[in-house]
């Protein structure tokens, strides 16, 4: 068994093989050889006034792999609100600027546990990744200006994976942050050998533009439809970043698999508070009145629409011309999405000899459950 730590997933893994594994586990699903299961969320009160614990899981398996993966997160989360109204999901484990998330990959030959991968690097790329399917299958084929809200990790490989399906000439970038953002186009610029400069406002990244990604935290909505343009297509990575008007805008909505919403609602299982699209929440009434509510209207996880494996299946669900508008919802097969690239991972690091062996008599036992 391998302990495979953030170092060595970014030495193994590559934005291209990211996508293309995503690819071909999602079109397994419509097979059924491939199988996941949302996400899920479980709330505690911390003893704090201000905060919440959140322990967060989601899972997926390939039978052509061989693979099943659980990723789990283990975070404290609060809702804060800054000095210019901006309200955004903030995090962390132990102490700020630290965090908590690890893969457990199984066989499912045999049911060996394979590898323990820290999730921070995959992560980004898997989100990425997941948007990079979307400008694959539903934006304009000569797309080449990204407009970019928000300049952290995650816009980081939302870009590369942008940069990976089309030939990207121009970048322009906007974060309230504007020394990260500056930071951001330099280091995009030297990394992609692009045109990235950053902006002055979200509506000026986006003016002009063929592909759009919000990429943030925001707890309220940072693109609205009367900004979109004919032949656009715009991705988010945050449950709340699109305004209602961005989906009324727009021509097509495909989400990139279901939500698996269909749980029975109760007072401590509730669907969309905060982040979550599903919570089970301990504590007293009070205490769960911290748990941000949705925003009115349907969210991104409850729309009656196609999803990308409806797209792959059949070309005409999505873009049918240049003029249209595409707006793609990066969420919905989280579970299979850590199966299939920490299958790449995991494969990768062996053929390598990268990783730390750990005895795998330390996780299987005599005594039966």
């Amino acid at each position: 068994m391998l302990l495979i730590d953030n170092s060595v997933v970014k030495e193994v893994l590559t934005m291209n093989d990211c996508i293309n594994a995503q690819d071909a586990c999602f079109r397994r699903i419509t097979t059924g050889q491939a199988i996941h299961r949302p996400r899920i969320d479980m709330y505690s009160p911390t003893g704090r006034e201000d905060d919440y614990y959140r322990w967060g899981t989601m899972e997926g398996a390939d039978a052509q792999l061989g693979v099943m993966a659980i990723r789990v997160k283990s975070d404290v989360i609060s809702w804060p609100r800054d000095s210019e109204n901006r309200w955004t999901e903030e995090k962390y484990c132990s102490e700020p600027g630290t965090y908590c998330g690890l893969i457990w990959l199984f066989s499912t030959r045999n049911g060996v546990p394979l590898a323990i991968i820290q999730d921070g690097y995959l992560q980004h790329f898997r989100v990425g990744g997941g948007a990079g399917l979307g400008v694959r299958y539903l934006a304009r084929t000569d797309a080449s200006i990204v407009g970019i809200i928000g300049s952290g990790g995650m816009a980081r490989t939302y870009l590369e994976a942008i940069y990976n399906e089309r030939s990207v000439k121009t970048v322009r970038v906007y974060s309230p942050n504007q020394a990260h953002c500056k930071q951001f186009a330099d280091d995009m610029s030297s990394a992609l050998n692009l045109d990235v400069h950053p902006v002055s406002s979200a509506l000026e990244a986006v003016k002009g533009s063929d592909i759009v990604a919000t990429c943030t935290d925001s707890m309220d909505p940072i693109l609205f439809g009367d900004w979109l343009e004919p032949g656009m297509h715009v991705t988010n990575l945050g449950p709340s970043e699109f305004d209602e008007s961005v989906y009324q805008r727009s021509d097509i909505v495909v989400r990139q698999g279901v939500g698996g919403l269909d749980l029975p609602e109760t007072d401590r299982i509730q669907r969309l508070r905060g982040h979550s699209p599903i919570a089970y929440i301990a504590g007293s009434e009070e205490e769960m009145k911290r748990i941000p509510k949705p925003l009115q209207g349907p969210s991104m996880f409850t729309r009656d629409v196609p999803t990308l494996m409806d797209v792959m299946a059949n070309p005409r669900a999505g873009r049918s011309s240049f003029e249209e508008v595409t707006a793609y919802i990066n969420v919905g097969n989280q579970g299979l999405q850590f199966a299939s690239v920490g299958e790449v991972v995991y494969r990768q690091a062996r053929e390598k000899g990268l990783g730390r062996e750990l005895p795998t008599e330390w996780f299987v036992q005599d005594i039966r459950d």
